[in-house]
């Protein structure tokens, strides 16, 4: 069997259409089934839950997920409406705003204007009737929820609001808290299963450790609470300023930004330090279901190690998913959040090449493919800043995408429905591809 064999066959003509927008009204609908699973996550099952209201705005018949005894009653709003869910807020126009404010998702000037405007218009009671599509909640009044264990280790003046993201192996439930006035009071990660226990846990210590020891120039959130709730691991973080101005960040103070984080814990260079990597990588690898697309990785990192160019590479930690939705530059600074995947011990440069490729993916829809193996030739560029030569950003960029397309596998984020979850289509072509190179030269030396 060849390496390519049962690999850049897989690819789906969804992904393989350049430019093709992805289809929301499949995405909005399963965010709305995850609502109801998060739902009976958060509340005990003697909860009832209702959705009042439809696209149309009308009453519509209620959307009944349990049942409930001795019930009392809180409203919560769908943001921006049944179509297009994204946040549950509390059906207080105060609360609302203050989750709109806190929400800081939209990146284009339009979209933030709008954010603003729909907020101020509710903080002014002027945007009530915008709040339609309304989720009841009735339970017995001594009932424990996520709400009420919050109150107990954070304060008894908050308010929550829940976030609806897309399909991912990884997706959580999210919250935002703020105070009954409408102050932000921090963020919620609920782990539920292995992958997103691992997760929160892995943010909190990550995070604990960057506070003791400092990233200059860069905010990130401060642990408030890690518990245990029900099973689920619970993680509550500081709220970062993103309802801030924003202002533009000049890609060389990116980049010295991303050095920060590389050099956080010392720098590595040598056999050690690559044999690390490697081994590392391997053993995550080993954690992938079996098939074409394991087989692929582990054939194409054993060729570049061959080399022995992976010696001469820097060593250093990541974020690990530094994306333009996971950071903000403000008046007040540099914001970055979402730190699950920081890690040490990784080719210097990582962060760079991700922010770069998880850009051309995400807002622009470019072709998967072709980003992939464009993130390969300009690696160069991309790497410049960091003082690597060309040979060594190919070659950095080669196992980054490797990296990436093993998180993919060992997540299973193909089979959770994620969105370019499934890197037989897209990340492993494109390091073939590259690592081809690198078997020919060997040929020729023989």
């Amino acid at each position: 069997m060849g390496i390519m064999d049962g690999v850049r066959d897989a690819r789906p003509a969804a992904v393989a259409g350049a430019g093709a927008p992805p289809l929301r009204l499949a995405d909005d609908w399963e965010r709305l089934a995850y609502l109801r699973e998060v739902c009976e996550l958060l509340w005990p099952p003697t909860t009832e839950m209702t959705l009042h209201g439809g696209p149309r705005g009308g009453a519509g018949r209620p959307w009944v997920l349990g049942s409930a005894a001795k019930p009392e009653g809180r409203d919560f709003v769908l943001i921006p409406g049944v179509r297009h869910p994204r946040l549950l807020v509390p059906a207080s126009p105060r609360a609302a705003a203050a989750a709109l404010r806190q929400y800081g998702q939209p990146r284009s000037w339009p979209a933030r204007m709008g954010v603003a405007a729909f907020a101020l218009g509710l903080a002014t009671g002027l945007g009530g009737t915008l709040l339609g599509v309304r989720v009841r909640v009735t339970a017995p009044p001594e009932a424990e929820s996520i709400e009420s264990y919050l109150r107990s280790v954070i304060s008894p003046e908050i308010r929550v609001s829940i976030r609806l993201g897309p399909a991912r192996a990884n997706r959580k439930p999210v919250l935002q808290l703020h105070t009954t006035a409408g102050q932000p009071a921090g963020f919620v990660k609920v782990g539920f299963n292995a992958l997103t226990r691992d997760l929160v846990r892995a943010e909190s210590d990550s995070l604990t450790f960057l506070e003791r020891v400092g990233l200059d120039g860069i905010s990130v959130p401060r642990v408030l609470h890690h518990g245990q709730w029900h099973g689920m691991d619970v993680l509550v973080l500081s709220a970062l300023p993103v309802w801030q101005r924003r202002r533009a960040f000049p890609a060389a103070q990116l980049s010295a930004a991303m050095d920060t984080v590389a050099r956080v814990g010392g720098l590595q260079q040598g056999a050690p330090a690559s044999e690390a990597y490697l081994q590392q990588f391997r053993d995550r690898l080993a954690a992938a279901d079996p098939g074409p697309e394991r087989s692929a990785l582990l054939q194409a990192v054993d060729t570049l190690a061959a080399t022995g160019l992976a010696a001469s590479l820097t060593f250093g930690a990541w974020h690990g998913d530094w994306s333009p939705w996971n950071m903000a530059s403000t008046t007040s600074g540099l914001l970055v959040w979402d730190w699950e995947r920081f890690a040490p011990g990784v080719p210097r440069g990582f962060d760079a090449l991700h922010y770069w490729l998880q850009s051309e993916v995400g807002p622009q829809h470019r072709d998967p493919l072709a980003a992939a193996t464009d993130c390969v030739e300009h690696a160069a560029g991309l790497l410049a800043p960091f003082g690597i030569d060309p040979a060594r950003a190919r070659l950095t960029a080669a196992l980054y995408l490797a990296d990436v397309a093993t998180r993919y596998l060992v997540d299973r984020q193909a089979q959770a429905g994620a969105p370019l979850g499934a890197p037989g289509t897209w990340l492993i072509p494109a390091l073939v591809g590259e690592v081809a190179q690198y078997r020919t030269q060997q040929n020729g030396k023989h």
